[in-house]
């Protein structure tokens, strides 16, 4: 008797998800609990485990987009293989061997089953078949060393890549450098993260009347005052003193001071928020993300940094779950750790409001009337006009640069 693994419901507001990865073959025998695929819906990476115990027969592919309650696979009722613990060494041996055969024998071993039953997913594993890439050259950075198709998309920038081509080029148009030959074009069917991304995006552009108010920070108050105890402020609390906590509790405080840079439209009513649950914008391997740090307003420093550096590794590794995603009242996003200078950042509907922090240059400004160099950063407010006035917008940008550049009354919240 089969038993069907369908996509669960992991949200009121998501109706479907893409089936990212398989972590186990077809024919494999699964433990109960055992997490089989992973699942990408356009908030979130979350695992698929098995229902049952048996032996896994694959419907779904990788790729594929699902609609909750889809059958993903089914689990049919058998054994686990005895001696399973020495099959896979024994069948993984012959694989190592296979690559010092002659150049017939190596074609042949470059087949579907043979990356399927080596450490490449089937995604993995096509890329680095048509990139012509030997996956043993490769250290993956999936479960147990798996090859990952991320791992894949990342190998064909290789110079392996470009260095295994000379010879078929050459004996068609000798006369023309390969680096100047070669135009390969890619298509990669759109993620869920990525297609919402670009839809909200779209739909923030459209229907909100969305202004942008720049100022700029003397970041040297900051600076010195993170020299002067990072060292005591580590020993303490086991956690290292960056900017974003200082940005955090700044908006945080000026949040409390300007209420409608905090509120948001629902329909015909605004929504005042009395909490601060700030939205921190973190890139991971699949777009940028947004995990928020519940009621950011009633934590100190080093609680914020602890929040940050915890969200930033679940996100890295696609481990935050859709109730870290969701919510938020006002969002920070860093630019400026990719170098950018200055930047109109877009709301994150619903919220009214989102801070850009950018590069921290060197740059000569005048002081007490004289020329000083000085570390400055351009800071930018994108908000929604149709709630937040001018005069509000400006007066909050101020403050929070007021509250950056004598970080004391952070400390002293004053």
């Amino acid at each position: 008797m089969s038993l069907e693994i369908k996509v669960p419901s992991v949200g009121e507001s998501i109706t479907e998800v893409t089936l990212a990865q398989w972590l186990k073959q077809d024919g494999d025998y699964v433990e109960m609990d055992e997490n089989i695929a992973e699942l990408e819906s356009d908030k979130a990476t979350f695992e698929l485990p098995a229902e049952k115990a048996g032996i896994l027969r694959i419907i779904a592919q990788e790729g594929d987009t699902l609609e909750i309650g889809a059958v993903v696979c089914t689990i049919e009722d058998g054994d686990a293989p005895s001696g399973s613990g020495d099959a896979p060494a024994k069948e993984e041996a012959p694989a190592v061997k296979d690559e010092s055969k002659p150049a017939a024998k190596a074609e042949a071993d470059e087949s579907p089953e043979t990356y399927a039953a080596g450490t490449a997913s089937p995604a993995a594993a096509k890329i680095l078949r048509e990139k012509g890439i030997d996956p043993s050259t490769i250290k993956g950075t999936g479960k147990d060393g798996r090859i990952t198709k991320e791992d894949a998309e990342k190998a064909q920038l290789a110079p392996a890549k470009t260095e295994s081509k000379p010879a078929a080029p050459s004996a068609v148009t000798p006369t023309t450098p390969v680096s100047k030959g070669d135009r390969v074009e890619r298509r990669e069917k759109m993620s869920s993260l990525r297609k919402t991304i670009a839809k909200r995006l779209v739909a923030v552009k459209n229907e909100t009347a969305m202004l942008t108010t720049f100022n700029e920070v003397n970041m040297q108050p900051i600076m010195d005052l993170r020299s002067k105890y990072k060292d005591v402020f580590k020993e303490k609390h086991g956690i290292g003193l960056g900017f974003m906590s200082f940005f955090t509790k700044a908006v945080t405080t000026a949040l409390k001071e300007w209420p409608a840079v905090n509120a948001r439209i629902d329909e015909n009513e605004i929504v005042y928020s009395d909490f601060a649950d700030v939205s921190i914008a973190v890139s991971a391997p699949k777009g940028l993300v947004v995990p928020v740090i519940r009621n950011a307003d009633s934590m100190a420093l080093y609680e914020i940094e602890k929040a940050i550096a915890e969200l930033a590794g679940k996100a890295r590794d696609n481990k935050l779950t859709i109730e870290e995603m969701t919510g938020g009242t006002f969002t920070i996003t860093n630019g400026g750790v990719f170098g950018s200078m200055m930047s109109t950042p877009i709301i994150n509907a619903p919220q009214s409001a989102i801070l850009g922090m950018h590069n921290i240059i060197q740059r000569p400004i005048a002081e007490n009337g004289q020329v000083v160099i000085r570390p400055m950063m351009y800071i930018a407010l994108s908000y929604d006009h149709r709630i937040i006035d001018g005069r509000e917008s400006v007066s909050f940008l101020v403050r929070v640069k007021q509250l950056l550049e004598d970080p004391a009354r952070l400390l002293l919240e004053v």
